[in-house]
């Protein structure tokens, strides 16, 4: 695991490794939350037991909320060692073990071998062609490695490789069981000549629609369209809005959300 690591109090009892640098993480040192109201929708939906899927974890903050938090079980996938192995070390660190797989797979459309950039922290991606600077990782589709499996809330932060991610979990996408998507849609996808257009299109033929959420009020926001960051999608409204309203608040910097 890399050096220089220190562990840092993170929402309630949970904590983190971080170090300078450590983009995925230090935001939170800071700000608490680095993306407020996503995690705080996280926080607020999930309860014990339910299944969380987080595609493209890096070090896990996402993870460590909803096991460490709210005690849902999580599989989180991180292709990039460096990332992956911080993963292992903050599931061991809050304990985790046994609520929480780890798989250091890529996720896309199909069963293949991709290349990985191995030095960009939080924008490690997806490239065509090996080099010094990329790792070699398997890649799975979601519908194929856990068809026995479907999540409440499924996460993707893939650096534009969402397009494929959704291609491979149709089963997954179609399951009343999947109740929400936070997704991150911020243009990378041209890279691979994609548009990210036509995510938002297919969710919402799936019956998925885009919000905001106010975890203040405890209130989901229409939205016409996704943001240039991360979206959070909802198909059962009814169903979501009974979650976040009933949620027990979290204490951050000392508030009750």
């Amino acid at each position: 695991m890399s050096t220089g690591l220190t562990a840092v109090p993170f929402v309630e009892h949970t904590k983190f490794w971080a170090k300078k640098k450590l983009t995925g993480v230090t935001g939170n040192i800071y700000t608490g939350l680095h993306e407020f109201e996503d995690m705080a929708f996280v926080i607020h939906l999930l309860q014990k037991d339910d299944v969380f899927f987080d595609v493209g974890a890096n070090v896990g903050s996402y993870t460590i909320l909803a096991s460490g938090l709210k005690e849902a079980k999580t599989i989180a996938f991180e292709p990039v060692q460096n990332a992956f192995e911080i993963l292992l070390a903050n599931i061991e660190l809050n304990k985790l073990q046994q609520m929480v797989k780890c798989e250091q797979m890529a996720v896309g459309s199909k069963k293949e071998v991709l290349f990985f950039t191995n030095d960009e922290d939080t924008t490690n991606h997806c490239v065509e062609n090996a080099s010094a600077n990329t790792t070699t990782v398997q890649a799975i589709h979601l519908d194929h490695y856990y068809p026995e499996l479907c999540p409440i809330l499924l996460k993707i932060d893939v650096e534009g490789f969402e397009t494929e991610v959704i291609k491979g979990a149709s089963n997954i996408l179609a399951s009343t069981n999947l109740k929400a998507i936070v997704i991150e849609l911020n243009g990378s996808g041209d890279r691979y000549g994609y548009d990210d257009a036509d995510i938002h299109q297919q969710l919402l033929s799936l019956g998925f629609l885009p919000y905001l959420y106010d975890p203040f009020q405890r209130k989901l926001n229409p939205k016409n369209h996704f943001n240039g960051f991360n979206t959070i999608y909802v198909r059962d409204i009814d169903f979501v809005s009974a979650r976040l309203s009933s949620a027990k608040p979290f204490v951050i910097f000392n508030e009750k959300i």
